[in-house]
């Protein structure tokens, strides 16, 4: 029996001869009392980061009297989307694996025997302990040719590699451990020696150079940072980027605006272009324009030139009169801009693109039109998305009952959650690259942060209302995307299986926030045919990636199996760019080729104002 086209049924397997599985909720079980069971920790988590969230403006830890630059900072309170996480929360973990450490002695005392032979080593000049290749933290000639430096640097490193080894030791597995792991990272990586002025030889050679001056201008970034920037060291100098000159630059015009979005068509820069136009709808966190980035750097552009119309949503940046937006405003927008592109262009249905939270919302929208057999979206393309949130991603590490209730507590006072909270939290996913990285340069060095494109845009930051964030919580705590009828949106139960469309989806191999494993499954839950697409980078790197920049380099495997790993295991690497291989599978799914529109807009819709609009400046 066929199925009708998105009225796939919610029990039989889907047209790719697989269904959804269900997956385990994120809830943490009850407590037990037992080593390694989740509501010790739970507990233990929740209990410093309310005591944190009680005291408001909570500040980082003082700097030491100078000369010498301030002491490492301790992490802001909770209150990012997924609950939140810094060394108050990481405190609680350690508490955790304290507990645990008593009740088993014989774990750390296994460890003692190999941990001093170690240190022993060491100490004579014996040992060949060295950091990873691509750790610039020691890349200093310091770290091997000062026996000091050296000593400290295969000291610190080899106490560090012992703690996950310890967590082993000590029987705590599953999300517990990973979270012990997590905390001890945190810990680690703050006390790495080149975090502090006296264990930075570069800072002490910078210092002795400059007469002070660098110590000098450390501390004035650091003051500035505590003044203006909550505290965390700041990643870039935007000074030299300007939206709409060079960046966010492609040129194109806003044709519809309301309350919710902006909607910019954007010109045509070939003489030929594909009936089927594409439209983009972008995470609500961060600017859209991590898609259009710089020329040269920017996806929209490079579909342009392949000859795809492109239409891109920018979505308005809330306040407290948004606090009640939801799904249903995100989905309805995406409908609307749908609506108003088949206007525009003449086409029946459109080709879709989402990224990250975009691709959720494009996912939700789908399965909301599917379920009254309505075919507008033709084509979709995921990038960077998760639809299961059953994720081994850091992100949803802390995703425990108390810390979720504790950050809808945040966002509920002031009617949004900020942008620069959301921020915080991405950077601590990642400390040495995103925090102790710019700590060292702008403190220790007394140096100006860079000026680079993706960090200007990163730093950026949205707000997102209460509503949507609470809902957004409850989405991954519960994963309801992968539940058919686990959350209604505009009405519609929503069941992903309906999706009927062919899909394209684009993870990153290096990607810390949407591991690409969990990414993979989205191929298992929609019931078109699927094409994934695994790329040699990370999250901003699999968006950005132009095919100008060299080393990248992606997997494809005409095929889907059940399994993330068996579909690697037959994949095959090219080089280059993935936009390359999607461009050719969009071409297929675009239409007929015809002269492509002089102007942009319609007597409907006309141009307003030039590309990038008004909403992204807010």
């Amino acid at each position: 029996m066929t199925t009708p086209r998105g009225k796939a049924p919610l029990t039989e397997n889907t047209s790719n001869g697989r269904r959804p599985a269900a997956r385990p909720s994120l809830a943490v079980p009850p407590p037990t009392g037992e080593p390694g069971q989740g509501g010790d920790l739970a507990e233990n988590t929740a209990q410093p980061a309310a005591a944190a969230e009680a005291v408001p403006g909570s500040a980082p830890s003082a700097p030491p009297a100078p000369p010498a630059p301030p002491a490492p900072p301790a992490p802001p309170a909770p209150s990012a989307p997924f609950g939140g996480f810094g060394l108050r929360l990481a405190a609680g973990a350690l508490r955790f694996l304290g507990q645990q450490a008593v009740r088993q002695p014989q774990a750390l005392l296994r460890s003692v025997p190999e941990t001093g032979a170690d240190l022993l080593r060491i100490g004579l000049g014996q040992s060949q302990v060295g950091p990873e290749k691509g750790d610039k933290r020691f890349a200093d000639p310091a770290w091997r040719e000062n026996l000091l430096f050296r000593t400290t640097m295969q000291a610190y490193l080899s106490l560090g590699s012992e703690a996950d080894s310890y967590v082993d030791d000590l029987g705590i597995e599953g999300k517990n451990g990973d979270r012990v792991r997590f905390a001890l990272m945190l810990l680690r990586e703050t006390l790495a020696p080149t975090n502090f002025f006296v264990g930075n030889p570069a800072a002490i050679k910078r210092a002795l150079d400059t007469g002070g001056g660098s110590v000098r201008k450390g501390i004035a970034n650091w003051a500035g940072d505590v003044q203006h920037n909550h505290g965390m060291p700041t990643m870039v100098d935007r000074t030299p980027f300007k939206l709409g000159e060079n960046i966010a630059a492609t040129p194109g015009a806003v044709i519809f605006r309301n309350e919710v979005f902006e909607l910019i068509q954007y010109a045509p820069q070939s003489d030929v272009t594909y009936q089927r136009p594409m439209l983009v709808v972008p995470p609500q966190v961060n600017k859209y324009y991590a898609l259009d980035l710089a020329p040269g750097r920017s996806m929209y552009e490079y579909l342009l030139k392949q000859g795809i119309q492109v239409f891109g949503i920018s979505w308005r940046n809330p306040t407290g009169e948004q606090r009640d937006w939801t799904f249903d405003t995100y989905v309805q927008a995406t409908i609307d801009a749908i609506d108003v592109v088949r206007e525009v262009s003449g086409s029946p249905d459109v080709n879709a693109t989402g990224a990250c939270l975009g691709g959720m919302t494009l996912a939700l929208a789908q399965a909301h039109l599917a379920s009254s057999g309505d075919h507008r979206i033709h084509s979709a393309t995921m990038t960077v998305t998760l639809l299961d949130t059953d994720s081994d991603g850091r992100m949803f590490l802390f995703a425990t009952p108390q810390l979720l209730a504790l950050a809808k507590k945040v966002s509920q006072r002031s009617g949004v959650i900020d942008g620069w909270k959301i921020a915080n939290m991405f950077a601590w996913l990642r400390p040495n690259d995103l925090v102790w990285n710019y700590w060292a340069n702008n403190y220790l060095l007394g140096q100006d942060p860079p000026a680079f494109d993706i960090l200007a845009w990163n730093a950026d930051t949205t707000r997102l209302s209460s509503a949507f964030h609470h809902q957004l919580l409850d989405l991954v705590a519960d994963n309801q995307m992968v539940h058919p009828g686990g959350m209604t949106v505009l009405g519609t139960p929503i069941d992903i299986s309906r999706i009927s469309c062919d899909t394209y989806v684009a993870a990153g191999m290096t990607d810390h926030i949407t591991p690409w494993h969990s990414s993979y499954r989205s191929t298992q839950m929609v019931s078109g045919h699927s094409q994934f697409v695994l790329c040699s980078s990370g999250h901003i790197q699999t968006v950005v990636a132009d095919p100008k920049h060299r080393g990248l380099g992606y997997f494809v495997n005409p095929e889907t199996p059940p399994d993330a790993e068996q579909w690697l295991a037959g994949a095959q690497r090219h080089e280059g760019s993935w936009w390359e291989h999607w461009a050719a599978w969009l071409a297929d799914r675009s239409g007929a080729q015809v002269a492509a529109p002089q102007s942009v807009g319609s007597p409907r819709f006309p141009a307003k104002e030039p590309a990038p609009g008004t909403y992204v400046r807010q």
